[in-house]
């Protein structure tokens, strides 16, 4: 499980690692950042950080076949969330199509209720990212 540690800048965040395939970190991931945003005081955010936390661990957990690092860090700005995998593949985001259920809809819920997110490329892997500012959902 996460911890919630203070930073070089002495902000709050969490960092954990995700074993490759391993969907039970969702939900623990989850808990750990709801209690990071007990820091933040934003109540009114905690469920769309949530989410959209569920929705890139998941992407980096189903559609790699690496192990991800999480970070998540509340600052003065607002809450930044970032998942790191080792898999040189971009994400894009798709059109849902009907038939496929549930699928597909990670990226653009990112897209539709963060306040900026994006993809940073590494040597190795890429990082998804997004930031919610604090204000009114």
């Amino acid at each position: 499980m996460a911890e919630i540690a203070l930073d070089q800048q002495g902000l709050p965040h969490i960092r954990r690692r995700l074993g490759r395939c391993d969907l039970r970190a969702v939900p623990e991931v989850r808990r750990a950042l709801r209690e990071l945003l007990a820091h933040w005081g934003r109540p009114g955010r905690s469920e769309t950080a949530e989410l959209l936390t569920s929705e890139i661990v998941t992407n980096a957990l189903v559609h790699t076949d690496q192990e991800a690092l999480l970070t998540a860090t509340v600052g003065p700005r607002g809450l930044r969330v970032e998942v790191r995998d080792f898999e040189g593949r971009r994400p894009r985001l798709r059109v849902p199509n009907a038939d496929d259920g549930t699928h597909g809809r990670g990226l653009i819920l990112v897209q539709s209720l963060a306040d900026a997110w994006g993809v940073r490329l590494h040597g190795v892997g890429k990082a998804v990212w997004f930031e919610l500012d604090g204000g009114a959902a």
